[in-house]
């Protein structure tokens, strides 16, 4: 086909998106690639290279492997899979279409949720000799929860089972169970052999049983929702530009609706009321903009709006919330811990996130819900969040832009987790600070001195306690006001409800960080001794109570000195296996990269890190 030909195709409506996925091996980078050359949208340049390529690469004897027409990267040609996501436009007279091909294998299971948050229908394929698995049922759900409407069940290879009715109609049958729990608007399961183009673009002779349509033809009718077009707006402020005095205009894309000059519109955040006045672009300026177009608006007003804020219809406004549930599909090999602080990234918008409850996860083989403290990779869950700026939202079957975001590591800076809002949590939306007479201030007046949240942190046997115990008896001589929270004396009360797993460990530091934060409000000056072992906790607990309040003290022990030392016996018990999750041994310590003091024992008595200490509080002006 030549290439006028097929850019005409493309300048036509009615685009569909949609991806194929289910397990390794059933054929979906086999089935894009036929699909592609049945429907002539491989041009003959590229069927040239695809046909050297298969003699190379191909893993289907003498015959084209369609299949590295996606798999593009080496490592994918190597081992015969599929590793990341591959794109393909193509058309046919009647529909175009934006297809992606995405990786069947579990590890890359974040890659396929990236095809399917923004696909309309996908193609679940299921090798016919092996059934559903669990892959097929994972990706069924990730399809769900991504708002997935449409499911094709391609039952490929039938050829391997001598084209047996049976063998597809029971098939069918399983699928039709998790269709039906799953909610999907439309459910078409066809029969094929994607490798020989048996019912892609033309009927299969082999199988007279099928009535149904080809895989083009079905492909081609599906009706769809209404377009984003037809939806309130929804316009995320990326860039506020002002090259100069006589300019100020709102930079970003339409993620739903449309706007025309003289539309009234508000700030999501602050309610601000205006009206458009002009849409500039790069060509010039529009008379009227849709979803998905990238435009700068330019107000009447001069009202306050930045990064992160969103222009909406005044008669349909987003939610403005804190607190909300979420669907969370986790991706880290590093598991979820229930209070950990990540970045919440929406939009434009970024900001500092933590899971407050963790209602249950997904057992993906029954689909069934389970209890569960924490989530694994690949795990999906339902989850309440706690943020730290007020998010700007719509329930994400709304509306997948503004309902979907993504959880950040803060410290590696990974993706960890992908995110579908449920609603906002309002219970807690008759809860306000009441405010007090007395101050912060004042009550560090009267005790007369700064208050401070010192916070030991080393591993076990390292000296943290005893060093916390000689800095609060100078500090009581000096007639400072203190208090000290212990590891082992908490958990002896307030957390004696806590194990040693990480999520437990995050709470225990959580819990702690909130008492410390309210004795330094108290005006205290707090010695807390805790192995920490994590930096994000650290981290929360300094955001908690504040930077300029809390002082990090990495006591620094070697562990062949801690575990010679073992004045509680733990190292001994968990060589043994009698404890398990124990700091150093079979759970990671995460070492201070700047704390404010760093006391390394084999140099330094712990009268002289006592010292060290007061010294650097009266450096620092928080005693006298």
């Amino acid at each position: 086909m030549g290439a006028d030909l097929y850019r005409a195709k493309l300048t036509r409506d009615g685009v569909l998106r949609l991806i194929t996925c289910g397990s390794v091996d059933d054929g979906k980078s086999t089935l894009i690639g036929r699909l592609l050359h049945d429907s002539q949208a491989i041009m003959d340049d590229t069927l040239t290279t695809l046909i050297d390529d298969s003699r190379k690469h191909g893993t289907t004897g003498a015959e084209v492997d369609y299949a590295l027409l996606l798999d593009g990267l080496e490592a994918e040609r190597e081992q015969g899979i599929t590793i990341d996501v591959a794109w393909r436009f193509f058309a046919t007279p009647r529909r175009r279409f934006i297809i992606a091909d995405t990786p069947g294998h579990e590890q890359y299971t974040r890659n396929m949720a990236t095809g399917a948050s923004t696909a309309d229908l996908a193609i679940i394929l299921v090798d016919a000799s092996k059934g559903l698995l669990t892959q097929t049922r994972r990706h069924s759900f990730i399809a769900s929860l991504m708002g997935i409407g449409h499911i094709v069940l391609a039952v490929n290879k039938m050829d391997l089972v001598d084209f047996d009715e049976a063998r597809f109609r029971a098939i069918v049958a399983d699928y039709t169970a998790i269709a039906d729990r799953l909610g999907f608007a439309g459910f078409t399961a066809i029969p094929m052999a994607a490798r020989s183009g048996l019912n892609l673009c033309a009927r299969a002779a082999e199988m007279p049983w099928f009535e149904g349509p080809t895989l083009i033809e079905h492909l081609e009718a599906v009706q769809l929702d209404a377009g984003s077009d037809a939806r309130p707006l929804r316009f995320p402020v990326q860039w506020v530009n002002r090259p100069d005095a006589s300019f100020r205009g709102y930079a970003g894309t339409i993620v739903a609706g449309q706007v025309q000059p003289g539309d009234a519109v508000i700030t999501a955040r602050s309610g601000k009321a205006t009206h458009v006045t002009r849409i500039v672009t790069v060509d010039g300026d529009l008379a009227v903009a849709g979803t998905e177009t990238a435009v700068t608006l330019v107000l009447a007003d001069e009202i306050d709006i930045s990064r992160g804020d969103m222009l909406v219809s005044p008669e349909n406004r987003p939610h403005v919330a804190q607190q909300f549930a979420a669907d969370l599909l986790w991706l880290d090999e590093d598991a979820l811990k229930p209070g950990r602080s990540y970045l919440l990234k929406s939009g434009p918008l970024t900001t500092p996130a933590s899971v407050t409850l963790l209602k249950h996860r997904i057992d993906i083989n029954s689909l069934d819900e389970r209890p569960a403290r924490t989530l694994a990779m690949n795990e999906i869950g339902l989850v309440n969040l706690e943020t730290t700026a007020p998010l700007l939202f719509d329930p994400y079957t709304e509306c997948r832009d503004t309902g979907g975001f993504i959880l950040i590591d803060r410290y590696t800076n990974n993706t960890v987790g992908a995110g579908m809002i449920r609603h906002a949590l309002r219970r807690a939306s008759n809860i306000h600070l009441q405010p007090m007479t007395v101050t912060q201030a004042q009550r560090s007046a009267l005790k007369g001195h700064q208050p401070a949240v010192i916070w030991f942190t080393g591993l076990s046997g390292s000296g943290k306690s005893t060093i916390a115990n000689l800095v609060e008896a100078q500090l009581a001589a000096l007639a400072c006001h203190t208090y000290s929270l212990d590891g082992d004396n908490v958990r002896h009360g307030l957390n004696r409800d806590l194990g040693f797993t990480d999520a437990d460990r995050v709470e225990n530091i959580r819990r702690i960080g909130e008492i410390a934060k309210l004795m330094a409000d108290a005006g205290l000056i707090v010695t807390c001794s805790f192995i920490s072992p994590f930096r994000s906790e650290r981290e929360m607990a300094r955001q908690l109570v504040g930077a300029e309040r809390f002082v990090e003290v990495f006591v620094d022990t070697p562990i062949e000195i801690c575990q010679a030392r073992d004045p509680k016996g733990l190292y001994a018990k968990a060589a043994s296996g009698e404890l398990t999750n124990f700091t150093g041994i079979d759970s990671p310590y995460e070492a201070p990269q700047h704390p404010q003091l760093h006391i390394i024992t084999a140099t330094m008595t712990e009268a002289d890190a006592a010292q060290a200490i007061i010294d650097w509080l009266r450096a620092h002006d928080i005693i006298g």
